[in-house]
């Protein structure tokens, strides 16, 4: 099973990073959801620095979005999903 990530926009994204990386070495591959724009940037902003973390170790981090559809309050909302895996 992938492990998921949600970041909000309030998220610090060298905490994130530092999140991302520990998966990406433990598991191989990550899932970072994100609803709204100050989120996806925030979750855009951590997987730049996470990439910067894994390269020195020799881990080339990829990263592929798509839709999610997500329940939030009972609500249905569109969340971004960032699939990161090592390439």
């Amino acid at each position: 099973m992938v492990e998921v990530l949600k970041v909000s926009s309030r998220s610090v994204p060298n905490s994130v990073a530092g999140a991302i990386s520990g998966v990406i070495r433990e598991k191989g591959s990550v899932e970072i959801q994100a609803v709204g724009a100050g989120a996806a940037n925030q979750a855009i902003k951590a997987i730049a620095i996470a990439r910067g973390y894994l390269a020195p170790v020799g881990i080339d981090m990829i990263c592929v979005p798509a839709f999610a559809n997500v329940e939030i309050d009972g609500e249905e909302r569109t969340a971004i999903k960032l699939i990161c895996e090592q390439r």
